[in-house]
């Protein structure tokens, strides 16, 4: 092994880095842009550097060695240290051009997002985002490649290796059309109880949510006739029933042809944050975007 570090070329780092989040040698290269061949070379020539076949070839790809995955932190920190150095130490938006990847739920999308991007098309027209859904199993992951800069969460969605902050804390409000027999009224608790509900499950089969909890604690249940996984679909669904739907206060802002009152319980409702790995933690354009990102969530 070689112990030399002016020996070693930082462009191998970057191949080792994507050999370790890829496990093939094939989409290493699609990611870093290079042909199979060459990446191969640049594997012999770390396997020489580190005296270690680093990677075991498997049906499926490739496996890294446990020298290998020694080395897949150490490596990462090394190229986002690089990365910030490479960085001007000023970010200016007007100027900018970068894609910015968020991953989002539909709620987010509309209470956090929409606002955002109203305000960067303004303060940084060439800024470009991309916005992909959550995904929990990959979230870590995601973020340590760079597959997305920064995550729509909640505290205790939040894994405990990234970066938080909270942008706001959310209510809940009862929504149903315009023309319901019951909008406009007093919605007492009985009338709640009876109406027949929606319920947004992001799992899409629970009948149970934050509004039964409620209505337990107090010894009432509801009738949930509808699960949906998604916000998107409410608006439609209301609009043609008698339903009601429990919904957080920012799902609810400027619906055209709906009905919006409290709910006639106390519901616990929740925080919205926003999470990042420490790879971009001190990146001037991140913390530009993350900074307007609190900004325009606070003054919704």
């Amino acid at each position: 092994m070689k112990t030399d570090i002016r020996t070693l070329d930082l462009n191998l780092l970057k191949t080792l880095d994507a050999l370790l989040d890829e496990r093939s040698v094939t989409r290493a290269a699609a990611r870093l842009s290079l042909t199979q061949p060459a990446v191969s070379g640049m594997l012999n020539r770390l396997r020489d550097y580190f005296d270690d076949p680093l990677f075991i070839r498997v049906p499926h790809g490739i496996v890294p060695t446990t020298r290998a995955e020694a080395l897949a932190a150490p490596v990462k920190r090394i190229l986002a240290d690089i990365d910030v150095l490479l960085q001007p130490t000023e970010f200016d938006p007007l100027s900018a051009s970068l894609t910015f990847t968020l991953a989002a739920t539909d709620y987010a999308l509309r209470a956090v997002v929409v606002p955002f991007i109203a305000a960067l098309k303004v303060q940084a027209p060439a800024v470009r985002v991309r916005v992909v859904p959550v995904e929990p199993d990959r979230l870590v992951s995601q973020l340590e490649q760079g597959k997305i800069d920064l995550a729509l969460l909640t505290p205790h969605t939040t894994p405990d290796e990234l970066h938080s902050r909270a942008l706001y804390d959310e209510t809940y409000v009862c929504m149903m059309r315009a023309d319901h027999p019951n909008a406009g009224k007093s919605l007492t608790l009985e009338r709640f109880c009876a109406l027949e509900h929606v319920l947004v499950s992001y799992e899409g089969e629970s009948f149970h949510g934050v509004t039964d909890d409620a209505l337990a604690r107090i010894g009432r249940t509801r009738y949930i006739g509808l699960s949906v996984s998604s916000f998107l679909v409410l608006p439609e669904v209301l609009a043609i029933s008698d339903m009601l739907a429990v919904v957080p206060a920012r799902m609810a802002e400027n619906r055209q042809g709906m009905w919006v009152g409290e709910a006639p319980v106390d519901i616990a409702g929740f925080t919205k944050s926003m999470a990042w790995h420490g790879r971009t933690h001190r990146n001037p354009a991140q913390a530009w975007l993350r900074g307007l990102l609190l900004e325009t969530s606070q003054r919704v």
